[in-house]
């Protein structure tokens, strides 16, 4: 089995956020970038499945050279080959392209990618994949299982889980659950050094246009001050409520 696990180049969460240019750009300016988490769970049972079935797993990234440091963490994690289309990430339709375009030309059976990314959050890129190469597509997907040609998927869904059974090529949407934090690896020196040995292919973009852009940015609002009322002061306590936050 043939698997390409899709990996987005995304900030860390405990980043400081900014914007330049009047809020048109993102300043990246000291921010430590990472594999978005999504994709890491997908990585993660990618390997599961390298060690257990032996399949090959390969890694892509849509985006330009400074988003080689996250793929060669992809490998040192155990990926057999990295891609990196050599273009900026501009917006889902652009990126599910050029993604279609790798997978296609690979052959691949499987096709792994997060549910979304957490810097956009978007949600698009999956789903735009598998319909551009016409393969089968299970969303929110929280557990995997391939026997042959045939895969057993569960989901969420509102209220509950679906369990549903697919043949490949598959592209599924992975998020927590496909795998548990505490199953994340962690690459080891030797992982690390064996890294800088794995071909890491560039190729030019295909040139899609992209179907949307950014106007600007805007961060969230500061928070508010904090009042703190004696827990035994009930009716300062309702009377703030009711007349200030207008909660009651």
């Amino acid at each position: 089995m043939k698997i390409l696990v899709c990996i987005s180049h995304v900030p860390d969460t405990t980043s400081k956020i900014n914007f330049t240019e009047g809020d048109t750009k993102f300043d990246t300016n000291g921010v430590q970038f990472v594999i978005n988490p999504n994709d890491e769970f997908g990585l993660t049972r990618a390997m599961w499945f390298k060690e257990k079935q032996g399949a090959s797993v390969d890694v892509v990234n849509v985006g330009e050279a400074d988003t080689e440091p996250t793929l060669r963490k992809a490998l040192a994690i155990g990926a057999d080959n990295a891609i990196r289309v050599n273009t900026p990430a501009k917006d889902g339709f652009q990126v599910a392209k050029e993604l279609a375009k790798v997978a296609q030309d690979g052959g691949y059976d499987l096709i792994i990618a997060g549910r979304e990314s957490i810097d956009y959050n978007g949600g698009m890129v999956p789903g735009m994949l598998a319909k551009l190469m016409k393969a089968n597509f299970v969303n929110t997907c929280v557990s995997l299982e391939v026997e042959g040609d045939k895969a057993t998927a569960i989901r969420e869904i509102d209220g509950g889980k679906e369990t549903l059974t697919t043949e490949l090529p598959l592209v599924i949407g992975g998020q927590k659950g496909l795998v548990e934090e505490s199953d994340l690896k962690i690459p080891n020196m030797r992982g690390i050094m064996m890294a800088r040995k794995k071909p890491l292919n560039v190729v030019e973009p295909l040139g899609a246009d992209e179907k949307t852009s950014a106007n600007k940015f805007e961060k969230p609002a500061p928070k508010g001050e904090v009042k703190l009322i004696d827990k035994d002061n009930l009716d300062e306590l309702i009377n703030l409520l009711h007349n200030e936050a207008k909660a009651i």
